[in-house]
């Protein structure tokens, strides 16, 4: 172990043991104001399943460009980042693997069939209220069947407007600029169309030419240095643009929502740099688009949740490199999916829930022999909660139904898993400050388009990708006093067990490859967590934050191979993060750390795969302020504060030290 990571050992304990854990679900809250600031205060007991949240406020506070950059500060989660503003980012729970990874938005989950992957960096952080995630599922038996599925989800829930009696709609403006060329614009409307009826209408937009310096520095396996230089990061431009809009509608028993998305971009793919290769010919011409309803009715003992939802993604991809083969591709995938959940009452303590899903998806491409295929999967949930004094449970059950079809050969066989999972909260203590937790759920997921029907790679009978999960934990919970507004801090153990892993082997020949079920990986790992705010003068607040987290994730797939028993690749033994912040009469201070520990970015865990450990520091302060009704806040940020050079991702070098300006109006 490097003597980085016992310093960082050291520092994660320390904050774990005088910190405590992140915020609750904020749907179990209720605002209270005092002298300007808002604070919430729960008014129901803690999560039967362990979570982890984000606010508005904090958000805001983090120096995040996306939500990619905002998951970085929660345990157990890895980020790859391929660089640049515009570049690729996808979110890895735990070391499961990215397609383990639910991702709701606004109470319906994204999907993307063709690859199974969800891109982070396309969702803006202007008109997000809550940021969310749970290890498992979340703490509700009314939710999607398919919800009950993942391995782990992140829940994703955008500005709802809220008017006082005299208030008919509500404006806000926001530009950025800064390192990178960048120009970034955002506003957001919300308008009280009648007593019972609000909407809003969010917009934003991006450039950048994404050209940063960074240092490109090697050593080979005898530990001679191969190469040192600084260039340029060139092909990393974007010019993207998002379009949101929300409509609000309360009923006599019950509520509906509708929304309609559209993100729309142009951009280049950096590319690795690898033999001296610094620029690339790649670019991706992205339009997402989506609109979703959402009802909600409650009758008594019986609640119903049901959501629809259409979507239609077109990728247009085009490589004009000279030394490759000239490729110009169209993607297009179309999605349709329901949802019923319901719910009844039984007693004061017993609840019961049932909910069906079904999803129809299609992937369209302008390359030769593509099969076009076509999956109808269906979900089937039932769930159960107990609520006692002292003691919480939860289970539920979920059978998926998958049926491929694809053009002119014979599709695979249909697919049919059983996914049964519990989860207990108990409070040992006469007091519930001390909470215990378990857990238990196997999960799986589907073989992606790619993995069963790309040409000269996929593998039409894959089978499901199989995970069984085992979690305890403790939460200590200090009740407020007149110093500590906040205290609290967790710690979970986990064990993960992945079967079936899906991995890309090679055929023989050079640039052919086949999808098989070969992987078996063991994952155990601890997640520290933990919060502090104190309020040691009237108008001063204090918060500190920190996480830590250790995993073993292995490969024991067969005791004949060089890695058997290796760390699986990017995958560190040691992660956290830590943040401090301070508020003092509009003023705002906020200092936060992340650190990634080494890592190998090859099965074989040898010197010539190694990957350094890495660090950065980001530093922001701002100033809110009125004129008349108006409202502004002024920021400054620094990020990468001691300009390190760092990859997150092997030969994909990051930003070094960079800054950005922001100035929000808001009426």
């Amino acid at each position: 172990m490097v003597m980085t990571d016992r310093l960082f050992i050291t520092f994660s304990l320390i904050v774990a043991i005088a910190s405590g854990a992140w915020g609750k679900d904020p749907q179990d809250t209720i605002p209270i104001a005092l002298k300007e600031i808002v604070l919430t205060a729960p008014v129901t007991p803690h999560d039967v399943i362990p979570v982890q949240t984000l606010t508005g406020e904090e958000l805001q506070r983090l120096n995040s460009n996306s939500i990619a950059d905002a998951l970085r500060y929660f345990s157990g989660v890895q980020v790859k980042d391929y660089g640049g503003v515009g570049g690729i980012k996808t979110v890895n729970i735990r070391s499961m693997g990215t397609n383990h990874t639910g991702v709701v938005y606004d109470g319906v989950e994204l999907g993307n069939a063709q690859n199974g992957q969800i891109d982070l960096g396309q969702f803006s952080l202007d008109n997000i209220e809550a940021l969310s995630l749970y290890n498992g599922q979340k703490s509700e038996i009314l939710q999607p069947a398919k919800d009950f599925g993942s391995a782990g989800t992140i829940y994703i829930r955008t500005r709802t407007p809220n008017f006082k009696e005299d208030e008919s709609y509500h404006a806000r403006a926001t530009i950025r600029t800064g390192s990178f060329d960048l120009l970034n614009t955002s506003a957001l409307v919300e308008l009280r169309l009648c007593e019972r009826v609000s909407a809003s209408l969010s917009a934003e937009w991006i450039n950048s030419s994404g050209k940063y310096k960074f240092r490109y520095r090697r050593v080979n396996p005898a530990g001679e240095l191969a190469y040192d230089t600084t260039a340029v990061r060139q092909n990393g431009d974007i010019n993207a643009t998002r379009i949101e809009l929300n409509i609000h509608g309360a009923l006599s028993s019950g509520s509906w929502t509708f929304k309609a998305y559209n993100y729309n971009s142009e951009r280049g793919v950096p590319g690795a740099i690898v033999n001296n290769v610094w620029r690339r010919g790649e670019r991706i011409w992205d339009t997402n688009s989506f609109a979703q309803g959402h009802y909600t009715g409650y009758f008594g003992k019986f609640t119903t949740l049901n959501n629809i939802k259409y979507a239609f993604y077109r990728t247009h991809y085009v490589n004009n490199d000279d030394k490759q083969v000239k490729i110009d591709n169209l993607y297009r995938q179309k999605e349709i999916y329901f949802s019923s959940a319901n719910e009844y009452v039984i007693t004061d303590f017993w609840r019961v829930s049932g909910s069906y899903d079904f999803m129809w998806n299609t992937l369209d491409a302008d390359v030769y022999g593509f099969v076009k295929p076509d999956r109808i999967s269906q979900y089937l949930s039932l769930a159960t909660a107990i609520d006692q004094k002292r003691f919480k449970m939860q289970a539920s059950v979920v059978s998926t139904f998958i049926h491929d079809k694809i053009k002119g050969q014979q599709a695979p066989s249909d697919k049919h898993v059983f996914s049964p999972a519990m989860f207990i909260n108990g409070y040992p203590l006469h007091n519930k400050d001390f909470s215990v937790r378990f857990f238990y759920k196997q999960s799986f997921r589907m073989p992606t388009f790619n993995d069963l029907y790309y040409a000269d790679m996929g593998n039409s009978k894959l089978s499901p990708e199989r995970v069984t999960q085992y979690n305890f934990g403790v939460l200590y919970d200090h009740n407020k006093s007149s110093l500590i507004a906040a205290a609290r801090v967790s710690g979970d153990i986990y064990y993960n067990r992945v079967r079936d892993k899906i991995v890309a082997y090679p055929k023989g020949q050079q640039f052919r490859w086949t999808m098989l079920n070969l992987g078996l990986v063991d994952i155990r790992g601890i997640d520290l967590t933990g919060l502090l705010t104190l309020n040691p003068y009237k108008d001063l607040y204090l918060t500190v934050r920190g996480q830590y987290t250790f995993q073993k994730a292995i490969d024991i797939t067969n005791p004949a191979d060089n890695y058997y028993r290796d760390q699986i690749p990017y995958i560190p033994r040691h992660s956290g993060a830590a943040v401090v912040n301070a508020q003092w009469k509009g003023w705002g201070v906020n200092y936060s750390w992340i650190y990634v520990g080494e890592r190998y970015n090859q099965q074989e865990n040898i010197r010539y795969n190694y990957t350094q450990p890495w660090y950065t520091s980001d530093i922001s302060l701002s100033k809110d302020f009125r004129l008349g009704q108006v409202s502004l806040r002024g920021l400054v940020e620094i990020n990468n504060l001691l300009s390190q050079d760092y990859d997150v991702i092997l030969n994909y070098p990051m930003p070094k030290r960079n800054f950005r300006f922001s100035l929000t109006i808001e009426i």
